[in-house]
């Protein structure tokens, strides 16, 4: 650089001939021409050598190459596997460096051909929303579950709505975008999603898809329309806003793990979470998600008068046991059911069990696989007949876990067996439960608490007592005082004889 300057200033300052330059700085007068022409000398040029030993072989390290762009990350090729398989297997006489250079070489290239320039978008109130659904773990009664969590976001607010499912099935997937509608109190005009199977039956060329059936009839329910990404993680990008809102609500929410009981307490504290979202301001804006979605509630389209259906319909036959079982986990149905073949309208949180168009049983749905849900109320005619098996059964136990049988229930039953033995005082018991499905629990504990008060364990008087527990109190009612035992009359005959003196006058 500075013999440049030296050679350009002596022909500017002392008009020197190219070849008295050359002689005064001992260079080439190529030199010389070049220095005149540009302050800056030309740049070496890195000469193409012929490489006759690898020349036959770069076609097949290319191809191992971008073959390994879908092989797991730490099972793609290294330079020197490359190296040895092609001495291995195609008998090249090529040293290890020179094969190193060109796959450095290549890896350049490579990554240069399959880069993806994203662009920044500006979005429409109302126009488009991403969805996506995200894992998470929760110890969900001191069980670690994994779950996985559905994500609606609207694009232009940023606004989203988060629930918690334990499965990605179809019906999750329906009852998301439910949830989501109710949120935002309308619907957004475009959605973007990847391949779900949920949605997606089968992925054609390009952006061609064979949509499910039930998919398409949300769609036409709703009325939005669909936009599918590329497949993989080169069309990550195109839903990136739901991608990072996955990230973002998983650190910022759900860190540490939650411990919850339930399911449904869970979803409980991420509802939570997504009211105290509507504060916060996304980096790049001046006004919060609230108070953008505020602008743009108005832009999405109206709710159906009916919400869709998000039920997923099964076909279940019923054991030996009065149990059907789905998706991994049991659940009980009336007794005399057993052995025929029923209906399921299966929903991410619950489940409907019908029998000739009829519910006849509802359960919870089990989030852990294996689960066993049984109803006492399903077996009460079986243990009629076979009073001894109550005291220990799974029906039983699982009632009083939940609450259903209570401490009421506890003490008639005590009272029961003490009066009448274990058979009999049993078999009241569940004559007071049948009770239940015609009066209701709150009427049929409130018979028993009386009858207990008056010491009788007879359920035909828990049923009358029940019945006048349902009736509105009068002021006489309330007047009308029971005599105890102790207060009562000795019995007498009496008023017996009087009228068989009256009959024999006759």
């Amino acid at each position: 650089m500075e013999l440049y300057e030296r050679m350009r200033r002596d022909s500017r300052e002392e008009g020197l001939s190219v070849r008295g330059l050359a002689e005064r700085h001992q260079v080439h007068r190529r030199a010389v021409r070049q220095a005149l022409a540009s302050p800056l000398p030309p740049g070496r040029r890195t000469p193409e050598r012929a490489a006759p030993a690898l020349g036959p072989h770069k076609a097949t390290i290319r191809t191992w190459l971008l073959e390994d762009q879908g092989a797991p990350a730490k099972q793609r090729h290294t330079s020197r596997r490359i190296w040895q398989r092609l001495v291995t297997e195609h008998g090249a006489q090529v040293a290890e460096s020179t094969v190193r250079a060109y796959v450095a070489g290549c890896r350049r290239q490579i990554g240069d051909q399959r880069a993806v320039v994203t662009i920044a978008q500006t979005h429409t109130p109302g126009e488009e929303a991403e969805v996506d659904f995200g894992e998470l773990h929760a110890f969900i009664d001191g069980v670690d579950t994994k779950l996985w969590m559905f994500v609606m976001r609207l694009s232009a607010s940023g606004r989203a709505l988060h629930v918690a499912f334990a499965t990605q099935a179809q019906e999750a997937f329906f009852e998301g975008h439910i949830a989501a509608f109710e949120h935002f109190c309308g619907v957004p005009h475009r959605i973007r999603y990847d391949n779900l199977k949920a949605a997606v039956t089968r992925v054609l060329l390009g952006r061609g898809r064979i949509e499910n059936e039930r998919f398409i009839t949300l769609r036409s329910h709703y009325g939005f329309d669909s936009f599918f990404c590329i497949p993989g993680k080169q069309g990550a990008h195109e839903k990136g806003g739901v991608e990072g809102e996955i990230g973002r609500f998983r650190r910022t929410h759900l860190v540490p793990v939650p411990q919850v009981s339930t399911l449904g307490e869970l979803n409980a504290r991420i509802g939570a979470a997504d009211l105290t979202d509507d504060t916060r301001i996304i980096t790049g804006r001046t006004t919060s998600v609230g108070e953008a979605f505020a602008l743009e509630r108005p832009a999405l389209r109206v709710l159906p008068a009916e919400p869709f259906d998000a039920a997923t319909i099964l076909s279940c036959r019923v054991d030996y046991k009065a149990r059907i079982c789905v998706r991994q986990s049991f659940y009980s149905v009336p007794a005399h059911l057993a052995r025929s073949v029923l209906t399921v309208h299966l929903y991410p949180h619950r489940l409907e069990v019908l029998s000739s168009g009829r519910i006849v049983a509802r359960h919870e749905r089990a989030v852990h696989r294996g689960t066993i849900s049984l109803v006492l109320d399903h077996y009460l005619e079986v243990l009629g007949r076979r009073p001894g098996a109550m005291a220990g059964s799974v029906a039983l136990n699982q009632a009083r876990a939940s609450g259903a049988f209570t401490s009421t229930h506890e003490r008639f039953w005590a009272s029961a067996r003490q009066r009448l033995g274990d058979a009999g005082g049993t078999r009241a018991l569940i004559d007071v439960l049948l009770l239940q499905r015609a009066m209701g629990p709150d009427a049929v504990i409130a018979g028993m608490t009386a009858t207990l008060s008056a010491g009788i364990c007879d359920p035909e008087i828990v049923a009358v007592e029940a019945r006048r527990s349902q009736r509105p109190v009068s002021p006489a009612d309330t007047a009308i005082t029971r005599p105890s035992s102790a207060e009562r009359p000795a019995p007498s005959l009496h008023g017996y004889d009087e009228l068989l003196v009256n009959a024999g006058a006759r």
